[in-house]
């Protein structure tokens, strides 16, 4: 419900920042460390990249 100046206390950007931070961390907690296989492989990650990269770019020049 929006307040006097029109903005709303709802939401992530409204919380402070340190509550952003406390919820924001529990992304990178939530997955084991056995589980991060691009933490774990550098090249892995890499080639993953690369073949985002060029698949996203295929697509945009079809259009």
């Amino acid at each position: 419900m929006p307040t006097e100046n029109g903005t709303s206390k709802r939401g992530f950007a409204s919380m402070s920042a340190e509550r952003q931070r406390a919820i924001a961390s529990k992304g990178g907690r939530s997955v084991p460390a056995e589980k991060r296989s691009f933490s774990q492989d550098r090249g892995l990650a890499s080639s993953a990249g690369r073949k985002g990269g060029q698949t996203s770019g295929n697509q945009r020049s079809e259009h």
